[in-house]
C-alpha cells in the first residue's frame, strides 16, 4: 500500500512539475500577487483630491485651506473661482471634495462672530466621502480650538470665543451616502469580467484537448474569423449579464440609473473587448483547460483588487497606481458608476472609453497573432 501510494505521489509530482509554465503559475505568480496585495490592500483614505473655492481670499480663509492641505488627508488639486468649474471637476472625477469659503468669512471671525465653510463631497464613493467628512470635521475642530485660545489670550482668559467655524457638508449624487449605490453597479463589472474571461479562456484550449483543433487547421477559415466566431457568443452573454444585473440593481436595490442606457451598452462593448481578449490570449498560450483555468484566476483577483472596487486607487503606492492603468476594470468601474449615479455622458467619460478601446484592441490583436493554425 505504501509503495503504491509512493508511486502515485511521484507520478503526480512529475505530472504537475514537468511543465515550466505550470511551475511559473504555481510558484512565481503567488509571490507577485502577495507583494501586490500587501501594498494595495489599504482602507485608509489619504490625500483626497480637493479643490479650494475661496470667495473670501482673506488671511483666515487661506489659513483654513492650508490646514486642510498640510493635514495630509487632502491634496490640493485645483483652485476654482465659480460654481460651474467646481461642478465640472466633480463630474469628471478629478476631485472628490470642494472646500468652499464664502465672502465675509474672515471678517466675521475677526469680529468674534460665527462663520460657515462648506465641504462639497462626491457621494458616489460613500466610504471615501464619509471618511473625508470626518477628517474635515477634525481639522475644523482643531481650528476652532485655536481660535478659542487666541481669543482667551487677547481677553485675559475671561471670555469665551463667541463665534467659530461651522462646517456644513453636502454630498452630490449619493445624498444619503448609501454604500449599495456605490458597490452594486460595480458588481456588473466583476461578474461580466469573471464570466466572459473564464469562458473565453477555455475556448481555444478546449479544441486542443478534445482533438478538434486539427479539423480547424485544415479548414480555410482565417485566424481572425476563428477568434471572432469564438467571441461573439460570449459578447452576447456579457450583454445579457449587464441587462439582468442592471435590472436587479434598479428594481430590487433601488439604485438610481441616471445616465444613458445606450451609453452603458457601448461602454460594455468596449470592456468586453478587453475581458474576452485576455481570456483568448490565455487560451492560446495554455495547453490544457486546467492551465487556462488557473491562469484566469491568477488574473481575476489582482484585476479586481487593483480596479478601485473596494480600495481607493489614490491610497495605493504610486508604483501600484501605474499598474492599474493597464487594468480595463479600473476604467469600466469609473464609467458604470458615473452612468448610474452622475448621469454624465461621453463628453465626460471619453478618456475612460478611449482607454478601454486602446486596451481592448491591443489585447485582441495579441490573441489573434498568438493563435497559430498549426499543431506546434
Amino acid at each position: 500500500m505504501i509503495e503504491r501510494l509512493k508511486a502515485m505521489l511521484v507520478k503526480e509530482f512529475i505530472q504537475v512539475l514537468r511543465d515550466p509554465r505550470m511551475r511559473f503559475v504555481m510558484f512565481v505568480i503567488p509571490v507577485v500577487q502577495t507583494l501586490i496585495f500587501g501594498y494595495a490592500v489599504n482602507t485608509d483614505v489619504r490625500e483626497v483630491a480637493t479643490a479650494v473655492y475661496d470667495l473670501d481670499n482673506s488671511s483666515q480663509s487661506r489659513e483654513i485651506a492650508d490646514l486642510f492641505v498640510k493635514s495630509g488627508y487632502f491634496r490640493l488639486e485645483a483652485r476654482v473661482y465659480d460654481d460651474k468649474a467646481a461642478q465640472e471637476l466633480i463630474d469628471r472625477g478629478e476631485v472628490k471634495a470642494v472646500l468652499r469659503m464664502n465672502r465675509g468669512l474672515g471678517e466675521r471671525l475677526v469680529g468674534g462672530r460665527g462663520a460657515q465653510l462648506q465641504m462639497i463631497l462626491d457621494g458616489t464613493d460613500s466610504n471615501t466621502a464619509g471618511i473625508a467628512l470626518n477628517y474635515a470635521s477634525r481639522i475644523v475642530g482643531g481650528y476652532n480650538q485655536r481660535l478659542q485660545q487666541d481669543w482667551g489670550a487677547r481677553h485675559g482668559g475671561v471670555q469665551a470665543f463667541p463665534g467659530g467655524v461651522d462646517l456644513v457638508s453636502r454630498a452630490w449624487f449619493n445624498e444619503n451616502l448609501e454604500s449599495r449605490n456605490y458597490y452594486v453597479p460595480a458588481v456588473i463589472t466583476n461578474i461580466v469580467f469573471i464570466i466572459t474571461m473564464l469562458l473565453s479562456s477555455m475556448a481555444v484550449v478546449r479544441e486542443k484537448e478534445i482533438g478538434t483543433i486539427e479539423q480547424v487547421i485544415v479548414t480555410p477559415i482565417g485566424k481572425g474569423e476563428f477568434i471572432l466566431g469564438k467571441t461573439i457568443p460570449f459578447v452576447l452573454i456579457g450583454f445579457i449579464n449587464v441587462t439582468l444585473i442592471s435590472l436587479v440593481a434598479v428594481f430590487w436595490f433601488d439604485v438610481p440609473l441616471r445616465g444613458s442606457i445606450p451609453l452603458l451598452y457601448l461602454a460594455t462593448a468596449l470592456f468586453l473587448m478587453s475581458s474576452l481578449g485576455i481570456g483568448l490570449l490565455i487560451s492560446t498560450i495554455s495547453r490544457t483547460q486546467q492551465q487556462a483555468m488557473m491562469s484566469a484566476f491568477f488574473v481575476i483577483f489582482p484585476a479586481i483588487l487593483l480596479s478601485g472596487f473596494a480600495f481607493p486607487i489614490e491610497s495605493m503606492p504610486q508604483i501600484v497606481q501605474w499598474f492599474t492603468l493597464v487594468n480595463p476594470m479600473r476604467f469600466f468601474l469609473v464609467i458604470i458608476r458615473a452612468i448610474f449615479q452622475k448621469g454624465v455622458g461621453v463628453d465626460i467619460l471619453w478618456p475612460q472609453m478611449a482607454a478601454l478601446l486602446l486596451i481592448g484592441v491591443t489585447i485582441l490583436s495579441s490573441a489573434v497573432l498568438r493563435f497559430k493554425k498549426t499543431l506546434g
